[in-house]
């Protein structure tokens, strides 16, 4: 008999050294400190499995069988709750009262049972998600209506219904015993201290995540040098949030063949392919490759790559380049080198838009510079286009990749995060301006909108129903021509597509009528200009016949306009075209372009530019 019970607890034994075994293997939990000390049955009760204390002790019943991935399942239940810091007084309902010194005393004021139940809940879904192990515990999707990603949320809601403090069908023991023992004194750290284990469990996440990222894409991160650059990206999947989620995703691609070919002088990145390029022939110090490596992550973070919109994709370039160094100056975010980087006091806290528009206006002194890929050429290589199979584009997972780090970067009270960067992470989550909104705003300069008063001159349209009641009708004040109407000069050349032609005369059509513009004056252009003279809104969006389709020359449709007895001297001007017209185009008008998406003009301007698409 003594040996049969030999046999069997050696079999037990067996199983959980190999449930241990099987999770010291996994990228997430191998990497946590655990202090694991195994029990009998006596301590921790029959059918119980195992429990956790505040001091981050586990302790665990040898005499229960379990197979080797339920023992992994199991600690890993009780590993998170110290992981996700449910010992800690600051994260349990309750209150701090501030002291005169500064610090603070927590009282806490909750049902530990429930709340202690809330956690098992929110660890069980956790566990079920990312498919760890073999569970012991069911779904709790299956039980509970509501999203279990908040333990509070989750707490709340049993208390409100009265849960069974009993109830322990997610804990590791049984018998009606809390999984967490020390939930009576509550864990309490002195400021500017933290709980280890989220420490610990935050760079075990993020590098389970950049080690997954590399066996997919192929190539496995052990399996490469360990050069300086290397190491500065591990620096950010490590302790800076902000800019690891990204710095975990992008593959860095250390080639000097490649980096010659494509004339890559320091780095490059290529947003579409999801690679930086760095040149192994610049002999950087690690806190230099931070510097650069965090300059090529922000250019992907905040879209520089799909902000260009019809500007010098150079000029644009350059711009961004002394937005971001700027930033990372002020953030102290390693060594910026010495050689070539731009950098310009007077440039900061100034959006890219607005540098590039400096640059413009003194092209003499910055078109002389260069960027980390070398003069004349951009860092910026390629696009964003969506994968086939892809759930989000990599434009959209570069952009909430920031937006969330910013998130926790905060939250974990990492480091200073300049107040412009702040800024445009916080309007990547809103969408941009439709264009005909912007068209709308521009019309809303010129034509503000005509008083309305009511006049029994002209009746209402509701007076034949009812000839015998007088109802007055509102109307505007009569207005002449020449006081409310813009010209439009719109390209048919033949890369105008008469598709793109209708869509851009409806918008405008459109925004005549609702602006009380009685007529404009409209002017074809393909190799010579035709005079329409003025169109009413209706004839515009629908009426008018489009001549042409030769050539392209703006240049003498704006003149027959401008030089016009019957056009007002203040008139504004809206030019439709691709983009493919003369390099140099005089107009003294006060006016703006409209381009469908991915055009851009030949020359530069201040004057509004709108693309629709």
């Amino acid at each position: 008999m003594a040996k049969q019970k030999q046999k069997k607890t050696n079999k037990n034994e067996e199983s959980l050294e190999a449930g241990r075994g099987f999770l010291s293997r996994s990228a997430l939990f191998g990497m946590l400190d655990r202090r694991i000390y195994v029990s009998d049955r006596n301590m921790l009760g029959r059918n119980s499995y195992a429990c956790v204390y505040a001091n981050g002790q586990i302790y665990l019943n040898k005499d229960v069988y379990l197979a080797p991935k339920e023992w992994a399942y199991v600690i890993a239940h009780c590993m998170l709750h110290l992981a996700f810091g449910h010992f800690d007084a600051e994260r349990m309902p309750g209150y701090a009262a501030e002291q005169p010194d500064g610090s603070f005393i927590w009282k806490v004021q909750c049902n530990r049972a429930i709340w202690n139940t809330a956690c098992d809940i929110y660890i069980t879904k956790f566990l079920w998600d990312i498919k760890f192990g073999t569970p012991v515990h069911e779904n709790p999707m299956n039980l509970f209506q509501m999203a279990l990603n908040d333990e509070r949320k989750i707490y709340q809601f049993l208390m409100e219904r009265s849960y069974p403090e009993g109830d322990t069908r997610f804990s590791t023991l049984a018998s009606g015993q809390c999984d967490m023992i020390g939930l009576d004194q509550p864990l309490v750290y002195p400021q500017k201290q933290q709980n280890q284990y989220i420490a610990d469990f935050a760079y075990a996440l993020a590098y389970s995540v950049s080690e997954a990222v590399s066996e997919a894409g192929g190539h496995h991160q052990k399996s490469k040098p360990n050069t300086p650059a290397r190491r500065a990206a591990s620096w950010f999947i490590d302790h800076y949030p902000l800019l690891g989620g990204l710095a975990a995703h992008f593959q860095l691609v250390e080639d000097y063949q490649y980096c010659i070919k494509n004339e890559i002088s320091v780095a490059a990145i290529s947003v579409y392919d999801e690679e930086i390029y760095l040149n192994t022939a610049v002999r950087y110090t690690e806190e230099q490759w931070r510097f650069v490596l965090a300059h090529e992550y922000l250019h992907a973070g905040l879209g520089h790559h799909e902000r260009c919109r019809g500007r010098d994709p150079y000029l644009w370039n350059i711009a961004c380049d002394f937005v971001i160094n700027g930033w990372l100056r002020e953030m102290q975010i390693g060594s910026m080198p010495e050689d070539g980087l731009l950098y310009d006091e007077k440039l900061c806290n100034l959006s890219a838009e607005s540098v590039y528009d400096e640059i413009v206006g003194n092209l003499r002194k910055y078109s002389k510079m260069e960027t980390l890929r070398g003069y004349g050429k951009g860092d910026i290589m390629g696009g964003s286009l969506k994968k086939a199979g892809a759930a989000v584009s990599m434009d959209e997972f570069c952009k909430n990749a920031l937006q969330q780090g910013l998130e926790f970067h905060q939250a974990q009270g990492r480091g200073l995060v300049p107040a412009g960067l702040i800024e445009e992470i916080r309007a990547l989550s809103m969408p941009p301006i439709p264009w005909d909104v912007e068209l709308a705003n521009w019309f809303d300069i010129y034509f503000a909108p005509l008083e309305r008063y009511r006049s029994y001159a002209r009746p209402s349209r509701r007076q034949a129903s009812t000839p015998d009641i007088p109802r007055p009708r509102y109307q505007t004040f009569d207005i002449l021509t020449q006081s409310r109407t813009f010209g439009v000069v719109i390209d048919t050349s033949g890369s105008m597509e008469a598709q793109m032609i209708g869509k851009a005369l409806g918008a405008v059509a459109s925004y005549a009528a609702s602006h009380d513009v009685p007529y404009a004056r409209v002017v074809f252009c393909d190799a010579q200009a035709y005079d329409a003279g003025y169109v009413s809104p209706e004839d515009i969006a629908g009426r008018v016949a489009v001549k042409g389709r030769g050539g392209t020359a703006m240049q003498p449709g704006i003149d027959l306009l401008e030089r016009a007895k019957d056009f007002p001297k203040d008139g504004p001007i809206l030019i439709i075209t691709d983009g493919m017209i003369e390099e140099r185009i005089q107009i003294r008008h006060e006016h703006a372009w409209l381009l469908p998406m991915g055009g851009r003009l030949p020359f530069r301007t201040r004057m509004p530019v709108f693309y629709f698409e």
